[in-house]
């Protein structure tokens, strides 16, 4: 499989993250990373100067759902941290991110 919406088009492999240091960085330095686990999908992304993973969602009629769960998304739907530590403790599909940020499909990112 490859991502073909960045310039060149590579398998999504190569944006796997190799190390858990290798995200921090990444993350500590702007980017904005996208990635699936067990078939459900995640953002990671910096508004007001923090950082933010959640899971993916939508809107339908004023309201926002998690797009994994079509569930009314709430807070334990996402966790805020000011360091990529902070967010790696996050539950993504019933295991702790820290645990399988090298094995995720990363689908997009920016670092």
């Amino acid at each position: 499989m490859t991502d073909c919406s960045l310039e060149l088009c590579k398998p999504l492999e190569d944006n796997r993250f190799q190390s858990i240091s290798e995200f921090k960085q990444c993350v500590n330095d702007g980017g904005e990373v996208v990635f699936e686990w067990k078939g459900n999908q995640y953002g990671i992304g910096h508004p007001n100067n923090k950082i933010l993973i959640s899971a993916n969602c939508y809107e339908k009629n004023g309201k926002f759902y998690n797009a994994n769960t079509n569930q009314e998304y709430t807070a334990e739907d996402e966790l805020w941290g000011d360091t990529a530590d902070d967010i790696l403790e996050f539950n993504v599909s019933g295991d702790r991110l820290r645990d399988v940020i090298t094995q995720v499909t990363v689908l997009d990112r920016t670092i």
